[in-house]
């Protein structure tokens, strides 16, 4: 929209100019002629061409004119055809907002309607739990409503219909009804957000605090009984202020202000029911170690979690709180750099009884790790509690955000929550964005249709693993001599170094077997 925008003033702009440079010529030959004798006819000729061209050009400026008011001008707050059954005095939009789009119901593998599911069944049971309970589904509001398809390159791609082209109490309200229209549509009952992504930010803290207000009030009339979010947050990156990050800038102002933001952040989280609270800190990091004294960060960020700790139980708020990893990007370093790390961080500052982790599998890519590995590290250590899902695209090195559809990443996702008991009271929230060029309002659907059907196909597929058993046996027999009882002792912290000393010696060379992976990927593999 700004490009077009730009293109057509500077079309408007350079045909005024050329009006304005012949007028002036014709200004000034017609002094020139028309002081000479024997010039009328030449001065009439003159006359008659400069007013074709200049006509031609005002023509072309009222054209512009009339295109750039069309294409400029938002959407009607209430379109034409809406304006009888869709809309109130107050002009909130209360329409439909995905018309044509029905409840998404599961139809079988065999369907070939892109508006169904093929592999998820919300009411199935599988392993003693329905599906919907394994998998927790979160639709995400900042990529699924106010993602645009701008980038560093291109303008915005998507027009919404709802849009009006600001960022208005009134509009941040009409977003909200899409969204749990959205919801409703899908079969979904949780969402997650953060607070500037739902609510317009103010002047001051107070009026953002009432504009969020405002839009929560809304969300807690709309969501009812069975709607909750899966996790709130507070956006502490977007904003200049926080160009050096929330809990870790150096301005003792940003620090407080950052606190400020979370507490009524996780205020509304509670109020609007939530499960879980996210920090995730985008700027949380550095750019450079040379200006930077890492440790006095790294103790006040640890300050900042331990006052969240504290006001989330003053409040008697029950929700999990999560720190959710990634390497980098928007800083060079960012100090929850990976699962281990964060783990790391937890312990030092007495943290780890009181966070999990959120992982999500685009930000694993980015550590230089496997999603499978980052969640494997979390459950190990106990830390496992929502998953981002979404992928990367191993060609780039950025953060894509691209929604789950590989089914053996997913198998192994799925294969960890399996693992780990299920996920509550976390779940996948997605993460993920349309590509720039997907601009229909039924690809919103689609892209979430596929995601929630690669994981339920991703749990089917961990079911034949355990019913086949050949993979858990394979694992099983790699580690059978630590079945025995010098292994047992090992195990037990008894195996000191003069006792296994003498044990190599009795046995000499040990004979080491194969590690049997192809037919590891090969059993994997079978299950897809």
């Amino acid at each position: 929209m700004v490009f077009v925008r730009q293109t057509i003033v500077a079309d408007a702009s350079t045909a005024l100019s050329q009006a304005v440079c012949i007028a002036t010529r014709y200004s000034a030959v017609r002094r020139q002629f028309g002081s000479e004798n024997g010039g009328v006819e030449t001065q009439r000729d003159l006359h008659e061409t400069m007013k074709m061209k200049a006509g031609r050009i005002l023509l072309h400026l009222l054209c512009l004119n009339v295109v750039t008011f069309g294409v400029i001008a938002g959407p009607q707050t209430c379109p034409a055809s809406d304006l009888e059954s869709g809309c109130s005095d107050s002009e909130e939009w209360k329409g439909e907002f995905f018309p044509g789009i029905p409840k998404i119901k599961y139809e079988g593998p065999s369907s070939k309607n892109p508006l169904s599911f093929k592999w998820y069944n919300a009411e199935e049971e599988i392993l003693g739990k329905k599906m919907k309970d394994w998998l927790r589904f979160s639709v995400a509001f900042w990529h699924t409503f106010r993602g645009t398809g701008g980038d560093p390159f291109g303008a915005p791609t998507k027009n919404w219909p709802w849009e009006d082209g600001t960022n208005s109490v009134a509009m941040a309200k009409r977003r909200m009804r899409a969204n749990f229209e959205f919801i409703n549509k899908l079969g979904v009952d949780r969402w997650c957000f953060h607070d500037r992504d739902i609510a317009p930010d103010g002047e001051t803290l107070e009026e953002s605090n009432k504009n969020l207000d405002e839009v929560v009030a809304l969300a807690k009339e709309l969501q009812g009984s069975k709607i909750r979010p899966l996790w709130g947050t507070a956006q502490l990156f977007l904003h200049p202020r926080y160009m050096h990050g929330g809990a870790t800038s150096p301005e003792v102002g940003v620090y407080a202000y950052a606190a400020a933001q979370v507490k009524k952040a996780i205020e509304v989280t509670h109020y609007l029911g939530g499960e879980n609270y996210v920090f995730w800190g985008g700027r949380e990091g550095y750019q450079s170690l040379l200006n930077t004294d890492m440790g006095r960060e790294l103790d006040h960020l640890a300050r900042f979690l331990e006052a969240a700790v504290a006001y989330k139980k003053k409040i008697g708020f029950n929700g999990t709180l999560l720190i959710e990893p990634k390497p980098q990007e928007p800083t060079k370093h960012q100090y929850d750099w990976d699962a281990a790390t964060s783990a790391n961080f937890l312990r030092k500052y007495g943290l780890i009884g009181e966070f999990k982790l959120n992982i999500e599998c685009n930000h694993a890519t980015l550590s230089g790790h496997s999603c499978h590995h980052e969640l494997e590290t979390a459950r190990l250590n106990g830390l496992l509690g929502n998953i981002d899902a979404n992928t990367g695209d191993p060609q780039t090195g950025w953060d894509t955000d691209q929604f789950l559809t590989d089914i053996a990443e997913a198998t192994l996702v799925m294969l960890t929550v399996v693992k780990n008991g299920g996920i509550a009271p976390g779940g996948f929230n997605f993460d993920a964005k349309l590509r720039r060029e997907s601009t229909d309002v039924e690809d919103l659907f689609i892209a979430h249709i596929s995601g929630m059907d690669t994981l339920a196909r991703g749990l089917r597929n961990v079911v034949k693993l355990i019913e086949d058993g050949s993979l858990d046996e394979l694992v099983r027999k790699r580690y059978e001599s630590f079945d025995t009882e010098i292994g047992a002792h090992i195990e037990a912290g008894k195996g000191d170094f003069e006792y296994l000393e003498k044990k190599a010696i009795e046995w000499g060379e040990p004979r080491v077997p194969s590690a049997k992976q192809e037919l590891a990927e090969m059993l994997f593999q079978s299950v897809l």
